[in-house]
């Protein structure tokens, strides 16, 4: 039982259908996001399987060294999970822009794996179920917020962050084709 407390293994399972707050971390929390580039690559992931409509979105924050999601998948890609999609994506992604930059950052992410020579994402991400409209305003003031942390200092307002669904939420603006509105639904 002890050791269970100790672990820092998360539990990573999303269900179908299960609306979910997802936090995905760059390995070893590098700042890769913080280039504009790289988080287009994340919306760009996040348009795609909308579109496929694989996933929806309720809110996100695109933090410089992690993301957070409100969503719900509604379906597999092929064989493999949305989520699984999306970070395999974006991993591929990460590394041929990594590659086009001749960017030496790369060899921060280079691991010893017989199946992979980088490793962008850590291992299991946060996956908490949202089973109330409570939990799910909690959740969104919580990533809207995040960027005017004092460690991060973003933004002065969470609507004036451009990689967040604060705007949309603040103003009624939508800027992303993927994001739909939690209080519809909840």
């Amino acid at each position: 039982m002890q050791n269970n407390l100790l672990s820092n293994t998360r539990k990573s399972i999303i269900e179908i259908g299960n609306i979910v707050f997802w936090t995905a971390t760059i390995n070893n929390w590098n700042n890769l996001l913080y280039d504009d580039n790289y988080k287009e690559i994340i919306i760009n992931s996040l348009t795609f399987l909308s579109n496929k409509k694989k996933i929806d979105v309720y809110g996100f924050v695109i933090m410089p060294s992690h993301v957070h999601l409100i969503w719900r998948t509604n379906e597999m890609n092929r064989k493999e999970t949305a989520q699984g999609s999306f970070l395999k994506y974006t991993a591929h992604q990460f590394k041929k822009l990594l590659l086009l930059e001749n960017n030496e950052k790369i060899l921060i992410f280079k691991v010893e794996a017989k199946n992979k020579k980088y490793e962008f994402w850590q291992r299991d991400p946060l996956a908490i179920n949202i089973n109330s409209r409570e939990i799910a305003f909690q959740k969104l003031e919580y990533i809207h917020n995040n960027p005017l942390a004092k460690h991060w200092h973003l933004a002065n307002n969470p609507s004036e962050y451009k990689y967040s669904s604060a705007k949309f939420y603040e103003t009624g603006e939508n800027n992303y084709s993927f994001l739909k509105d939690i209080r519809d639904i909840i």
